[in-house]
């Protein structure tokens, strides 16, 4: 069975930082990308970061230089380290199982729980 579970939310002020965490069993990484999501209240799903297996990983614009992507495939766990946070950040952060070769982040089945994280004074 497929399953991914996320973990490290919170609430933190702004400028502050938080580490995500997305455990992951039930596949095996090396055909898949990671990718972290994102949505905010009462907006859509926002494509973050994603990581291969193999450390490949690419960022959106808007976390560009404040977030870093990692994984430990050993442990089957991919982490966000997210710094120098923004309300804007403020989302239920997922991480989403997409094949290799596909895009459909968005629609994707395998999705974990999320986690949410706010950025608030």
């Amino acid at each position: 069975e497929v399953q991914l579970v996320e973990s490290g939310g919170g609430l933190v002020q702004p400028g502050g930082s938080l580490r995500l965490s997305c455990a992951f069993s039930g596949f095996s990484f090396s055909t898949f990308w990671i990718y972290w999501v994102r949505q905010a209240p009462e907006k859509g799903l926002e494509w973050v970061s994603r990581i291969s297996s193999g450390g490949a990983t690419s960022y959106a614009d808007s976390v560009k230089g404040r977030f870093t992507i990692s994984r430990d495939n050993a442990e089957n766990t991919v982490y966000l380290q997210m710094n120098s946070l923004k309300p804007e950040d403020t989302a239920v952060y997922y991480c989403v199982r997409v094949h290799m070769g596909y895009s459909d982040w968005g629609t994707s089945p395998y999705r974990g729980q999320g986690t949410q994280v706010t950025v608030s004074s």
